[in-house]
C-alpha cells in the first residue's frame, strides 16, 4: 500500500467510462499489446490507448466492450502511438492485465466517484 493522500488528490484523477470502438495489433510495442481507440461520449469524445492486454483479450472481445480510463494525464508516446488515456486494470496471479469493467450499461464518459 502506498502512502495515504487527501481525498482532493483523488478528485484530480478523471476516471471516465469509455467504450472500445475500434482495437488492433500494436506489433511495434515492446512488450505484446493493442491499440484501442475509445469513445468517452460527446463531452470527451474518441481517445487512443495502448494496453498490455494480449494475455487475457483478443480483438473482438474489446470491440464493444466498457472499460476504465484515466482521461486527464498528458498524451504519453508508445513507440508510433500516441497514447491519450491510461486504461486501467488489475494484475492477475502471473501479473497479467485484467480490465477494470462495470455490470451495468453506463453512459459514455461518465466519471468515477
Amino acid at each position: 500500500m502506498t502512502g495515504q493522500i487527501a481525498f482532493d488528490d483523488f478528485l484530480k484523477v478523471d476516471i471516465r467510462i469509455g467504450q472500445v470502438i475500434k482495437a488492433e495489433p500494436f506489433p511495434e510495442a515492446r512488450k505484446p499489446a493493442f491499440k484501442l481507440l475509445i469513445d468517452f461520449g460527446p463531452e470527451i469524445g474518441v481517445k487512443k490507448s495502448s494496453a498490455q492486454i494480449t494475455k487475457h483479450y483478443t480483438i473482438d472481445q474489446l470491440e464493444g466492450r466498457k472499460v476504465a480510463a484515466v482521461v486527464n494525464f498528458p498524451p504519453r508516446q508508445i513507440g508510433p502511438v500516441m497514447s491519450e488515456v491510461l486504461t486501467l486494470g488489475f494484475p492477475d496471479a502471473d501479473g497479467e492485465v485484467v480490465l477494470v469493467g462495470v455490470d451495468r450499461d453506463l453512459p459514455l464518459g461518465g466519471r468515477l466517484f
